[in-house]
């Protein structure tokens, strides 16, 4: 996650309600605050692509990139609550407040949540460098030398970052993590052992576990996924409960009418279930998502109180 911008006026944006029937003729701007190329933007140009297609309006993605999120964040923010401006993120938009100083608005009170659309397990790869070939042996090892291992973290605040703080906490081996900007240079340094270990989203990792770059240890779900089915989950490695995913959603600015709320949620779990887009998804390492807005509510919640907590745990400073 990158930096900052200070939300002004964020409390005091006018409840405004959808004039006519939604959509009505007006385009609909879905912002993603990440850049091009990633599995942020793949699912919004899918999001804009199924309201074209499914209810005829004209929809555009906009990459409006920057501040870890939180540019693009911060133009749902303040925009109008009449359904014309969406919000196309992930996991990052739940922790934000936790992560960036600057971030001053309330995920769960300051936006409309729509919809859960995807979700990647994270997965725990170890450097080929190192002969281990199981976490258990990994641990062992770990504990019984930490000076010779450390943990890359692809960004502070990330789903990865979470999942570290729980590992070290539940092994007790306490090692040493080293912040990266990005899974690239993270990646890049474990295949040339300047790292050991990396535990980031399944789409980023798995294809260099399979091409034999790095060894996959472990996955972060509760039953096997069959996007890596051969991969056996940290709970049958030894982490009974170790359950961490990166998933991504749609936003909208608070006061937007709940019926365009429930409007946006049944189309995309209805695109969800379509077999041509399960196929799309899984060939992306990408797991489809289908929920209720309670439900995703209630999921929020919990993945908020526990970054919390994690983020307590080793006296994490918001930058």
């Amino acid at each position: 996650m990158k930096r900052r911008l200070v939300l002004a006026g964020l409390l005091a944006a006018p409840v405004v309600h959808a004039q006519g029937a939604w959509p009505h003729g007006r385009p609909i701007r879905v912002i993603c605050p990440w850049p091009p190329g990633a599995a942020n933007d793949a699912l919004a140009r899918l999001l804009a692509a199924q309201l074209q297609e499914k209810l005829g309006a004209t929809a555009v993605v906009e990459n409006r990139t920057g501040g870890a999120g939180l540019i693009g964040t911060q133009a749902v923010l303040q925009a109008a609550p009449d359904g014309y401006t969406l919000l196309a993120s992930a996991f990052n938009t739940a922790v934000m407040p936790l992560v960036l100083r600057n971030a001053q608005f309330d995920p769960e009170r300051d936006l409309e949540v729509m919809a859960r659309t995807a979700r990647a397990p994270l997965v725990m790869v170890m450097s080929r460098t190192r002969p281990q070939t199981t976490l258990a042996a990994m641990v062992e090892a770990a504990k019984a030398r930490p000076r010779e291992w450390n943990i890359a973290i692809s960004s502070l605040g990330s789903a990865g970052h979470l999942a570290t703080i729980d590992f070290n906490r539940r092994t007790g081996a306490n090692l040493d993590m080293v912040a990266y900007r990005g899974t690239a240079p993270a990646l890049t340094d474990l295949i040339g052992g300047n790292a050991q270990l990396l535990i980031d989203p399944s789409f980023a990792l798995l294809p260099a576990a399979v091409d034999g770059r790095v060894r996959a240890l472990g996955i972060a779900t509760a039953a096997r996924s069959p996007l890596a089915p051969d991969v056996p989950t940290m709970a049958e490695a030894g982490l009974a409960g170790y359950e961490f995913q990166s998933w991504y959603g749609v936003w909208a600015p608070r006061g937007t009418p709940a019926e365009i709320n429930q409007r946006v949620n049944v189309l995309m779990q209805d695109v969800m279930r379509e077999p041509a887009i399960v196929a799309r998804l899984t060939g992306q390492i990408l797991e489809p998502v289908t929920e209720s807005i309670a439900d995703t509510r209630r999921f929020i919640a919990a993945e908020i109180s526990r970054a919390t907590e994690l983020l307590r745990s080793v006296n994490y400073q918001p930058e």
